[in-house]
């Protein structure tokens, strides 16, 4: 299966990305030139990575009938120094919200997430460690 988006240049270092389900403006931050006016693509390696991830969890958890309240994914990625740079360490904190929360389940669901189900977390792997970190609260802050 072949997935194809469409980018247009708009200027400067602006770009609209036509993508399956959406659009969305890239550009680089000020210091680099851009305009920060959209988002900066190594920042959008690690949305698709946590987007990718939570929407596995979510699913096998309410296969598992291990429903939560709400989740939280923060993710953070670590650049090389020399050019390319790139992410060489990367980490995933998943904060869990909910009562009597079946964290047995929660475990299984990340395990399936990470070594089965998300194509992102494979590719990273590729090129970064990968670290997760799983947090359990009652009820999200507001």
């Amino acid at each position: 299966m072949t997935q194809t988006i469409k980018t247009q240049w708009e200027g400067n270092m602006l770009f609209n990305a036509d993508t399956l389900g959406g659009n969305f403006k890239i550009d680089a931050a000020e210091e680099s030139g851009g305009e920060g006016k959209g988002v900066r693509p190594k920042a959008l390696m690690l949305t698709s990575l946590a987007g990718c991830t939570g929407m596995d969890i979510i699913s096998l958890l309410k296969k598992m009938r291990a429903e939560v309240d709400d989740l939280d994914i923060n993710a953070s990625g670590e650049l090389t120094d020399e050019h390319p740079k790139i992410y060489n360490k990367v980490t995933l904190e998943y904060i869990f919200y909910g009562t009597n929360l079946k964290k047995d389940k929660i475990e299984k669901a990340i395990e399936l997430s990470a070594e089965k189900y998300c194509g992102v977390m494979e590719m990273f792997r590729q090129f970064a460690e990968i670290t997760t970190i799983i947090k359990y609260e009652e009820k999200k802050s507001s």
